[in-house]
């Protein structure tokens, strides 16, 4: 049988309708940290709140765990550009009210915790409509690198989000920084009215806009899974769940025991080596074609980042930790980008968006979980044990996921 040429290096780049899609999720990512580094550093400085600075990570999370498989039926059976749009016309209007409350100095607790939420609730609707997109802009054969580059253009965002940030706040203040933050969610949201993209152009599986919302509800159960896809959705949940967000809000720790201190720029080199290694890695893989979208190269990738998330755990050099970071990025970057690659091409186009939703309240909503495993038991036995278990225990249950996967195809 005849096979098809392999896709060129950087084709989602080359693509007219998905270049502007990249950039404009990278901006638009960009934004949704730009808004955390202004509304953080406010209500810190105004209510001194440990209890409000823990309900941020949760609030950020949690509606990925409650309403992602909601939004993936949605994907399923509607637009993908409106929805992306609705997602994008909240994170808007949450920054909108962020900047009325700062300008008329009327904020309160309970705004800021509806507006934590709802900003919450936006990323959780964008997440399964934005790589039904990709499907639909690449295509089976170019679709990983698509979503190789669409992860590294988040991952850019996520770096460059906190730099801008802080940047908007020295220059205009909280008030005018927030306000200035809504333009970087434009870009995308005006593309999506210019393409012909709809999510389900391609495989020519039509929406059904008819649908009430309790048909939407009951569609979003009884999806059937292939024990690879199964495998991959465990994979994304072990590394959400055992590491996902702790490392960055642990750092000033790390950075202490290092001896770096929590501040200046040793600490920062900490921060922001992770971040480092998910950009300069997607775009190594990318250039290289090293990986191929696998069960296997997903459990490696995945098994490497535990492994690296342990070294940095148990390590006291300095210069290894940075190495265990930049690595351990890479990793990471390749696990996910690899293990949705996986879920994308193996799902039924009619029940893509739904399956996509378990992927993303797996790789989102178990983020939640990291605040236990390793932020509550860090209080308990000391952040760098609870890290390096939790990092051992991603290990194994990587290798069991692979395993499962392998004797069950």
């Amino acid at each position: 049988m005849r096979q098809n040429p392999p896709a060129p290096r950087f084709a989602a780049l080359r693509n007219r309708d998905s270049r502007p899609y990249l950039i404009g999720t990278g901006l638009a990512m960009m934004a949704d940290n730009i808004e955390h580094v202004i509304t953080y550093w406010v209500l810190w400085q105004k209510f001194h709140s440990p209890a409000l600075a823990g309900f941020q990570v949760i609030s950020h999370w949690l509606p990925f765990l409650l309403f992602s498989v909601l939004s993936g039926s949605l994907a399923d059976r509607y637009d993908c550009r409106r929805i992306i749009q609705s997602a994008q016309a909240l994170f808007m209007t949450v920054s909108l009210c962020w900047g009325l409350l700062f300008w008329t100095g009327t904020l309160q607790i309970w705004h800021a915790c509806v507006l934590l939420v709802l900003h919450g609730c936006a990323g959780a609707l964008w997440g399964p409509a934005e790589q039904m997109m990709l499907h639909d802009f690449a295509g089976r054969d170019e679709l990983p690198g698509a979503v190789r580059l669409n992860a590294t253009f988040r991952s850019l965002g996520v770096l460059c989000g906190p730099v801008v940030g802080s940047a908007l706040l020295l220059l205009l203040g909280p008030t005018a920084g927030i306000f200035a933050n809504i333009a970087f969610y434009l870009p995308l949201t005006i593309f999506l009215f210019r393409t012909r993209f709809t999510g389900h152009v391609r495989e020519g599986v039509s929406t059904r806009p008819r649908s009430g919302p309790i048909a939407t509800l009951r569609a979003a159960r009884g999806v059937s899974l292939a024990p690879a896809v199964t495998s991959m959705i465990v994979l994304a949940g072990l590394g959400s769940f055992f590491v996902g967000a702790s490392l960055q809000s642990a750092m000033p720790e790390f950075a202490e025991s290092l001896g770096a201190g929590s501040a200046g720029l040793a600490y920062g080199v900490l921060l922001f080596a992770n971040g480092v290694g998910g950009v300069v890695g997607g775009l190594v893989l990318e250039a290289t074609g090293w990986l191929k979208p696998s069960v296997k190269a997903a459990v490696a990738c995945t098994v490497v980042y535990g492994m690296t998330s342990l070294v940095f755990a148990v390590t006291g050099s300095y210069p290894l930790a940075v190495a265990a970071l930049v690595i351990g990025g890479v990793a990471n970057l390749a696990a996910m980008s690899i293990s949705q690659t996986v879920v994308q091409l193996q799902a039924p186009p009619a029940e893509r968006g739904r399956i996509l939703g378990l992927y993303n309240t797996s790789s989102g909503g178990l983020r939640t979980g990291s605040g236990f495993t390793v932020g509550l038991a860090g209080a308990a036995i000391g952040i760098h044990w609870s890290l390096g278990l939790s990092a051992a225990a991603l290990t194994v249950g990587a290798l069991a996921a692979g395993v499962y996967a392998l004797r069950t195809r």
